[in-house]
């Protein structure tokens, strides 16, 4: 059995991730400063990532909890721009994923999934996108800290693999994270098609993120890649193509959108993970 260390797993997509992975025959070593009592992982282990001392013996041994990982899934951090002071965010998100890096060269680790982040992609949208759908091709443009920490994050992951030829690292790219509990609320978004253009009306269910984690720990490959993940449609009811012309009339259409085709493109997901979405708010 496959064992994998899950940092950020009392987090919104770590509980789906920890409970797929167990689901499907992992046995999941959960990380968190705060661990969650209703976990479905075989072994909860409470951690600051911040602490490289921590992080290695973490992934290494802990007493009779485990004696090591396979794998390592790290999705722990401050979510989000402006949920603390810009330093702070830089601070803790760039010495923990360092400390993840780092731990797991030590550890022999060589399969590494991390989040990125979709506002890499250059989130909040207000500078429109080069062109639609957006995809992996165009280089990185943060326009916050907490994306510029996401960068810098895929720009590290690129020298570890340079240094550990035989090293897998991939980054996947998130839309924001949704449960079922929040499609509520989405039907709202139909009356201002401008409150959800900051990142082209895209999501992605937890359930969804956690089915990319599992594949993109399954993929063979060595070396550093990244995945835009989203859902396969947006959160809107228009079409996609007349949101597309009406917000962003400037910005050239690459393809033609199905219906209500998400605009952050999963095309290269598709294709190399297989990772394909289950679940849409639509029902």
């Amino acid at each position: 059995m496959t064992t994998v260390a899950v940092t950020g797993s009392s987090g919104k997509l770590g509980r789906h991730v920890v409970r797929h992975l167990q689901e499907h025959d992992y046995r999941v070593v959960a990380l968190d400063r705060v661990p969650d009592p209703n976990s479905a992982a075989a072994v909860s282990v409470r951690v600051d990532l911040t602490d490289h001392g921590q992080v290695l013996e973490a992934l290494t041994a802990v007493d009779d909890r485990h004696d090591g990982v396979d794998a390592v899934v790290h999705l722990a951090a401050i979510p989000a721009p402006g949920l603390t002071t810009n330093a702070a965010t830089f601070s803790n998100n760039i010495t923990a994923t360092y400390n993840v890096f780092a731990a797991a060269r030590t550890a022999g680790i060589r399969n590494v999934v991390w989040a990125s982040s979709e506002t890499v992609l250059g989130l909040p949208f207000d500078v429109p996108p080069p062109y639609i759908p957006v995809d992996e091709q165009y280089p990185v443009r943060p326009e916050s800290t907490y994306s510029l920490v996401k960068s810098l994050e895929e720009e590290m992951a690129g020298h570890f693999c340079r240094w550990v030829p035989d090293m897998k690292m991939i980054g996947l790219r998130f839309s924001n994270v949704m449960e079922p509990e929040d499609y509520a609320r989405f039907p709202g978004f139909d009356a201002d098609p401008q409150a959800r253009r900051w990142n082209l009306w895209a999501y992605i269910d937890g359930r969804d993120g956690a089915q990319a984690v599992r594949r993109a720990l399954e993929h063979d490959a060595t070396g550093v890649d990244v995945f835009v993940i989203a859902n396969a449609d947006t959160v809107m009811s228009r079409r996609s193509a007349d949101l597309a012309a009406e917000v962003y009339p400037g910005v050239q259409v690459t393809k033609e959108l199905g219906e209500h085709e998400t605009m952050l493109s999963i095309d290269k997901a598709r294709r190399v993970l297989g990772y394909e979405p289950q679940f849409t708010w639509r029902g």
